[in-house]
């Protein structure tokens, strides 16, 4: 029998995924997309290592030979770059149906927040950084979640690089709210790692897929987004099915 030895930073049996939609500015606010997004996508480290990136590596040989492109939601929605051959509407359809099958296949928990930074900028004198509060409403939010299922040590929480001086910043807020700084008033057991988007990690490539369509049906409720009803059925829900303020998160 094979002895399995831990390391030192093992940690638990998940992993969290955190990727973004719309920029944090304040200054200039794009009245058709009024809102920046952070998702967060909790896999089992056992689904993540056995589905999710031999299911996204096939996808990639089938559609591109190889398995080097980053799945980028703003470069699919327009064509460009490595998908400009989805300018075809049959193979975008095609591409894009495949694409949504793996996401509602794929075992995973969706934590989204909201900033409405239209509302932000309107309501608060000195209003906080749309990042830095959509981060301590998802780090909450994690931690309440991996509690509920039994995670025991430190959650590494993969984030995408943006430059030394965003990084630098974004750890330092990090870290504040996982000390105890934050709406819980505990320490959280979660642990950031930084990587580049060159990296082509596949879990921050489904964070960035799933965060747009969260603010899209944010500002049209009403509209038809099928790509939101595949995540609305994954984002994390109270014991009485509640979706608000714990898989969705609104502010202000």
């Amino acid at each position: 029998m094979t002895t399995r030895l831990a390391g030192p930073d093992s940690g638990s049996e998940y992993m969290v995924f955190v990727d973004e939609s719309g920029d944090h500015g304040l200054v200039s606010i794009d009245p058709a997309y009024p809102v920046f997004v952070l998702a967060l996508c909790v896999i089992k480290k056992t689904v993540y290592s056995r589905d999710v990136l031999p299911t996204l590596t096939e996808f990639k040989f089938r559609h591109f030979g190889h398995d080097q492109v980053v799945l980028h939601e703003r470069e699919i929605r327009k064509d460009s770059g490595d998908f400009s051959f989805l300018k075809e509407p049959a193979r975008k359809q095609a591409f894009l149906e495949e694409l949504s099958s793996i996401i509602a296949a794929t075992e995973m928990t969706i934590l989204a927040s909201v900033i409405r930074k239209d509302l932000l900028a309107g309501r608060y004198w000195h209003p906080d950084n749309p990042y830095e509060l959509a981060l301590a409403f998802g780090l909450e939010r994690a931690s309440m979640c991996l509690s509920r299922r039994g995670a025991r040590g430190s959650t590494t929480v993969v984030l995408e690089r943006r430059g030394r001086q965003e990084d630098d910043a974004l750890e330092l807020e990090f870290r504040r709210v996982c000390s105890g700084q934050n709406y819980l008033k505990v320490p959280l057991p979660l642990e950031p790692r930084f990587v580049s988007k060159a990296a082509n990690v596949p879990g921050l490539q489904l964070a960035d897929l799933v965060a747009r369509p969260i603010g899209r049906h944010i500002l049209n409720p009403g509209q038809p987004n099928r790509a939101f009803d595949i995540i609305e059925k994954k984002l994390d829900r109270s014991s009485a099915g509640e979706v608000n303020g714990w898989g969705l998160k609104v502010f202000p």
